[in-house]
This record gives structure tokens, sequence and C-alpha cells, in this order.
């Protein structure tokens, strides 16, 4: 995984895992496998996907996506245990972005304030590959 920090504020976490790494054929196939963690995890509260291409694809206006990307999507989701104070609440819900190119899927994903979480997402992702 790539450590880095996005716009040089939000620290993101992220991996590029070839197709023929994968046993996953598209982003829809790797947003239910995160699906299934996130409902069997006893802590995570799936939330919903949102499809982020095809959103972008249907403004009127500065509807952009970079060339090669071919779908991108988002699954959201909680690990909230807690409400120490009204700000906690500004760092949820999480997401892990899903991006396919034609040789390769992008997951990427920010980190959380409880680094066990973060951990957990890590290892979420790590498993996509075969």
């Amino acid at each position: 995984m790539t450590q880095t920090t996005l716009l040089e504020k939000y620290p993101l976490l992220s991996l590029e895992i070839l197709k023929n790494d994968t046993n996953y054929k598209n982003v829809p196939e790797i947003l239910e496998y995160f699906k299934t963690k996130i409902d069997v995890d006893t802590i995570a509260k799936y939330i919903g996907n949102f499809n982020h291409y095809k959103h972008t694809q249907s403004l009127e206006e500065n509807g952009s996506i970079a060339e090669g990307i071919l779908d991108a999507q988002n699954i959201m989701f909680c690990f909230g245990k807690k409400i120490p104070n009204a700000q906690m609440l500004a760092v949820r819900p999480r997401s892990i972005a899903v991006v396919e190119y034609e040789d390769k899927f992008a997951i990427s994903f920010m980190e959380t304030p409880m680094p066990p979480m973060t951990d957990k997402m890590i290892v979420w992702v790590k498993e996509l590959s075969k």
C-alpha cells in the first residue's frame, strides 16, 4: 500500500491491483466483496454505494473523467463506536474508492482517526489480490 497526502491535507492509502492478480472482474464485484466484509464486522455499518462515474458523466457542466478510467465507485460505511464530541462526526463515515482501468483496479481510502480501523481496511484491500 502507498501512503500519500492528497492536496496537502488528506491522508490516503492506496493500492493498485493488476486484473491478472485478482479474482474480481469489475467494480461491482469488488464493492460486493467489501460489503461482505462490512456486514460480518462487529463494528462496521454499511451505508450504501455511490457511482461516482455515472454521476460525473451526467453533469451538464464541468463533468470530467480522467482518461483511462472505465468505472469509479465508492462504498460507504461507518466504524463509529463512540461520539466523544460533535466534531468527530465530521470525519465519518468512511469510504473506499474503487476505480477500474483497462488492466488494473485502483483502491484508495482515507486513514481513520482510529488506527485499528485503518489497519482493518488495509487487510480488506490486500485480500483482493490472489
